[in-house]
């Protein structure tokens, strides 16, 4: 990488535009930068990281925007630079606050980035290509051709003394920390952190496989149960050795056992079935004996009961016959009651209907009933011709009664027309007054319009009146307070000055050197230098004290501009505002003034709608004057209408209240005489039905009695008793017949030869019997639930024996590879006994590296301390259990021995640190791919050296320039200024600092 130019504005401390020619600068291979502290020597190498990095480097908060820069210059920085062969400009303007265009504000500029390449046409002639001007390709592009982050190359190309010193002493891991971030080994420390990862995980794995062992541990020896007990014994937590194959070899031993259990208790078992069978059969031929004995005693005991029920059964028997003999009869028996029945029920019907006649009608007899009624008959139809006058006297009611809604409704319209024309001149009256009062209402609210905007300026300049004087007065405070100060800051400045005069002899005298000429007098010995008294001000003293006094007049200077701008503006707001009249009085009047163009302006809205109603009014008035003559005309006719309607109404009338009678219409009336012939013609046939069923009974009940007394029954009642339902017949002839069954049943029973028999046997003995089977029935089930549980338990430990089995074999892959995991974990973060050194292995890759930076560090650490010192890498064990792997010692030539690093002097650590920071550079550049970097940067440090170790450093320096690179030197030293004649001087002041360049020898 080489630098050609680079360009800033507003950038920093820099408040204006700067560019820096580095090809100029470095023609001699060595440049110096050197100015006051604070003036932006550092800004430099900041402002490259920002134009190829697109940020600061990683150890500064630096803020990019110049505090003295106009606002309308913005902030960017250009470079020009060549990078793996290509010469690249690369422009950057970062994000930033600017001021609108077309307004007063600011507004946000959004970071730009271009990125361009200088290329040669066919004709070669040169031009700027442009790349990019994407943030992200930018970066990948310049990354691409530097081969180095950006912590990196702020690393290898300025090479800030004071933080090398501390690399030069720094512990071993604070040390790892920085190597690892240059040389990108985070991926051994990776390879830590994954095998931590994965051991963690082993563990977990192999504890859930370990717990499962355990588990199917605790489970064989609950089904084991303490009947079984192995030679060996259970696998223990405490002792993960045995969850293996002796864990295996112990579940084994359960399970053979089991099965021997099992087999004894199966055999027992049998055994014991044979010997329920034969008590389980003695005892069914004892349960048989006795059941026959029972049943021979019960048919005894039935036949006896039977034989006594025989003179009841001869009674049921004379019944059942006495049934049979009614049931010939029952059928003139039912006719005679039926008959009886229709006759009662003809009689009461016929009592009924008469109920229901008028009283004339209720003693005529059949025929003069029947006669009756056929006379209403005739009288209901001439009745019915009537019904048509009825309807047609109806409608005459609603005719009228329309007519007379009509009639009202019209004299109503009449007068209403009549009272609205009565009053429409005393309306008409009022709306023109309406009128009026809109029009001048309207001509006053143009009058309020124009005097409001006229108060409304003068309120809004005496608000800025007041604004102006009330800053004016804290301005006037602020400006006697800064009066004070310039004073003071003067006062102050002269007695320093005058003091410093005073004693300006013993300053020069602390600038004397012995051998040196005196710059007043020119002698090379000073016998008698003059001494500084005890409070003697310095030149840095006068120069503060004459800064303080500039920004005292100068803040006094910019309150007075302040005051005399906001004078000038007061009294133009003063003018606008009409005078000193207050703010109050303004603002009320204004007030008053809104409230009187309200009111004016809602009087004068009135104007349309009073006008709108005048004429509405008129044509109201011509509609309602011709309404008023034609309802006064149809009135007339509706009256006449009326009187003849109510003629017609009336004739009809009379003539239909003679046919109605006392009824309230016709309907009614042919109602009633229908009712009363309906209820004679139901009485006339109810009589015939009476005597008709009079004549029925009488034949019925004398062919009954005739029957009875064949069938050997006095009377008909007798007959009756006798009777029996079907139900209650079968029932008897059921209880009969199941009578005689039982006797013959018992009988039968009683000659069974197996009864018989067992009756003359002595009697069965069922509880002895009983009890036995019983007992040989709990042995039995004893040895089955015995066999039944040894077989059970020898399942489930040949089930929990097949676990475990899998869970072991599962669990012996993660036992081995966790100590194999674990050795590797040891072994690589240096915690285990293998490793001797107790290094890491990110530690061991740095260690190389390490030795590479040290080589290459003490091919300059050897010149620039004349062969006295040589760096060397330790790789010792450290004490107290620290790491080891990334000390460093340095060797001293003169004594023989290494010594640490802290014991080296200033100046020595300045030139160790400088030849290890050149070292770590060129081997960074060597591991990002071997670009070149042409320029360096060195910042500080070359205080601390003495004249000849200083030009020791320099030869160095200069051993680089030898090889085409570039160093810039960043430095206060005086002596440098005189050793290096390309220099970049940089001044500041307060509006910003600046640059020069100077190409000539100091004197």
């Amino acid at each position: 990488m080489r630098l050609h130019t680079l360009h800033l504005q507003a950038f920093g401390p820099f408040a204006n535009t700067h560019t820096v020619d580095f090809d100029a600068l470095s023609s001699d291979g060595l440049f110096l930068l050197h100015g006051d502290t604070g003036a932006g020597k550092s800004t430099l190498f900041a402002a490259i990281c920002v134009a190829l990095y697109g940020e600061p480097p990683v150890d500064r908060n630096l803020k990019l925007r110049s505090d003295h820069a106009a606002p309308s210059l913005l902030t960017e920085v250009t470079l020009e630079a060549t990078l793996a062969g290509k010469r690249l400009r690369i422009r950057r303007i970062p994000a930033q606050m600017k001021p609108k265009v077309r307004s007063d504000g600011e507004t946000t500029q959004k970071a730009e980035t271009y990125l361009s390449e200088w290329s040669l046409d066919s004709s070669g002639h040169g031009r700027w290509e442009a790349l990019s001007r994407s943030h992200r390709e930018a970066a990948d592009e310049i990354k691409d051709l530097l081969g180095m982050s950006r912590q990196q190359f702020c690393q290898v190309v300025l090479l800030p003394q004071n933080e090398f010193t501390k690399f030069l002493r720094a512990s071993a891991s604070d040390r790892k920390d920085l190597l690892g971030k240059l040389f990108h080994t985070h991926r051994f420390g990776s390879i830590e952190t994954w095998l931590a990862a994965r051991k963690n995980n082993l563990t977990k794995q192999r504890d859930e496989a370990r717990n499962d062992v355990l588990r199917l541990t605790e489970r064989i020896q609950q089904e084991a149960g303490t009947g079984l007990e192995p030679e060996q014994g259970a696998p223990l937590a405490s002792d993960p050795a045995t969850l293996t194959a002796p864990a295996h070899a112990w579940a084994t031993a359960l399970h053979t056992k089991a099965a021997l259990h099992e087999k004894d208790a199966t055999t027992a078992a049998t055994l014991a079935q044979k010997e329920l069978g034969a008590f389980r059969d003695r005892e069914l031929a004892v349960r048989d004996l006795a059941a026959n004995q029972e049943a021979h005693r019960a048919a005894r005991q039935q036949l006896t009961t039977l034989e006594e029920q025989a003179e009841q059964q001869a009674d049921l028997a004379r019944q059942r016959q006495r049934a049979l003999q009614g049931q010939k009869v029952a059928p003139l028996l039912n006719a005679a009651t039926a008959a009886a029945t229709q006759h009662s029920q003809a009689q009461e019907d016929e009592h009924q209907a008469r109920t229901l006649l008028n009283p004339q009608h209720a003693t005529l007899g059949p025929t003069d009933l029947t006669t009756t009624s056929q006379r209403l008959h005739a009288d209901i139809g001439a009745l019915r011709a009537l019904l048509p006058d009825e309807a047609t006297l109806q409608h005459y009611r609603t005719d009228l009664q329309k007519t007379q809604d009509e009639r009202q409704e019209l004299a109503q319209d009449l007068l209403d027309a009549d009272t609205w024309l009565n009053d429409a001149p005393q309306r008409r009256q009022a709306l023109k007054t309406r009128l009026e009062t809109a029009r001048t209402a309207d001509e006053t609210s143009r009058q309020h319009t124009a005097t409001l905007a006229l108060l409304t300026d003068r309120l809004d300049a005496a608000k800025r009146r007041d604004s102006y004087t009330s800053k004016i007065t804290k301005l006037e405070q602020d400006l006697l307070t800064a009066q004070i100060a310039t004073k003071n800051a003067a006062q102050e400045h002269i007695g320093i000055r005058r003091r410093r005069t005073d004693g300006m002899a013993a300053e020069l005298a602390l600038q004397l050197t012995d051998g040196e000429p005196c710059a007043v007098c020119g002698s090379p010995t000073h016998p008698d230098p003059a001494a500084p008294h005890p409070d003697q001000p310095t030149a840095a003293d006068e120069q503060a004290a004459e800064t303080r006094h500039t920004r005292a007049q100068e803040t006094q200077q910019a309150l007075q501009d302040k005051l005399r701008e906001l004078a000038e503006q007061a009294a133009t707001a003063r003018g606008e505002a009409g005078g000193d009249t207050p703010l109050s009085d303004l603002t009320a009047e204004h007030t008053t003034l809104q409230q009187h163009l309200a009111e004016a302006l809602e009087a004068a809205a009135d104007t349309g709608p009073a006008t709108e109603e005048l004429g509405s009014l008129d044509q109201q008035q011509t509609r309602t004057e011709g309404d008023r003559t034609e309802t006064a005309t149809r009135l007339a006719a509706v009256d006449t209408s009326y009187d003849r309607l109510s003629t017609q109404a009336q004739d009809l009338e009379n003539k239909l209240a003679a046919a109605r009678a006392d009824a309230p219409t016709l309907t009614h009336r042919i109602n009633q005489l229908t009712q009363t012939a309906d209820r004679l013609t139901t009485a006339a046939d109810r009589a015939h039905t009476t005597a008709r069923a009079s004549t029925d009974h009488q034949a019925a009940a004398q062919q009954a009695e005739e029957a009875a007394r064949a069938a050997g029954f006095d009377t008909l009642d007798a007959a009756a008793l006798a009777l029996l339902t079907d139900d209650a017949l079968n029932t008897l002839e059921e209880e009969i017949n199941q009578w005689r069954e039982q006797c013959a049943a018992a009988a039968t029973r009683l000659q069974d030869p197996a009864l018989t028999a067992a009756a003359a046997l002595p009697p069965a003995n069922l509880d002895e019997a009983t009890a036995q089977l019983d007992a040989a029935t709990t042995h039995h089930t004893q040895a089955a639930t015995q066999a039944a549980h040894a077989t059970d338990r020898t399942r489930a430990l040949s089930t929990l024996l097949t676990q475990i089995t899998t869970h072991i074999q599962h669990l012996n892959p993660l036992e081995h590879a966790y100590r194999t995991v674990d050795h590797l974990h040891g072994l690589i973060n240096g915690t285990s006994p293998s490793n001797k050194l107790r290094m890491q292995l990110e530690s061991y890759v740095l260690a190389a590296r390490l030795e590479e930076v040290v080589a290459a560090a003490n091919t300059r650490l050897v010149r620039m301390s004349e062969n006295r010192y040589t760096l060397i890498h330790s790789d010792d064990r450290a004490s107290h259990g620290a790491r080891s792997g990334l000390g460093l010692k340095i060797t001293d030539a003169w004594s023989g021995k290494d010594r640490d690093t802290d014991t080296l002097s200033g100046g020595e650590s300045f030139f160790a640190s400088l030849s290890l920071a050149l070292g770590l550079a060129d081997v960074v550049t060597a591991e990002s791919g071997g670009q070149a970097l042409d320029t360096l940067f060195i910042d500080e440090g070359f205080g601390t050296l003495d004249e000849d170790t200083l030009h020791n450093v320099l030869d160095v320096l200069d051993s680089l320039r030898a090889h085409d690179r570039t160093v810039g030197v960043i430095s206060h030293v005086p002596e440098l200024r005189r050793r290096i004649t390309h220099r970049l001087h940089v001044r500041k002041a307060n509006t910003g600092s600046t640059l020069a360049v100077i190409t000539e020898a100091a004197e």
